[in-house]
């Protein structure tokens, strides 16, 4: 059974237009959250002094994408997770937990 060309133009052809335009978006979104997490963890390890790996979690973009919250853990150490923020614009990492930019960027007050 032959196909009409009009069924391949008017529906095949959308389709997979739309099948990888979507891949390019989710694939692209997929590439930056990694090359992100990379780049926090590089920082931590600067900040810390540490050639060690450095794992982190629960990574939370806040400050409308320009800043990082969450956990780390040096992999070689006994020690359990602590918090971090992670400026993007500045390569900038903040471990006390105390400071006025954490408090503001990664406090409850700043999520709620």
């Amino acid at each position: 059974m032959k196909y009409s060309r009009g069924l391949i133009f008017n529906i095949v052809v959308p389709i997979a237009a739309m099948l990888a335009i979507g891949g390019a978006i989710f694939g692209g979104q997929a590439i930056s959250e990694a090359r992100v997490s990379g780049n926090v963890q590089h920082a931590l390890s600067a900040e810390l002094a540490t050639a060690a790996l450095v794992e982190v979690k629960y990574l939370q973009e806040v400050n409308h994408g320009y800043g990082i919250c969450g956990l780390y853990r040096v992999a070689s150490a006994d020690q359990g997770y602590a918090s971090f923020f992670y400026d993007k614009i500045n390569d900038r990492v903040t471990l006390d937990v105390n400071s006025p930019r954490f408090k503001s960027n990664c406090g409850l007050s700043a999520i709620c």
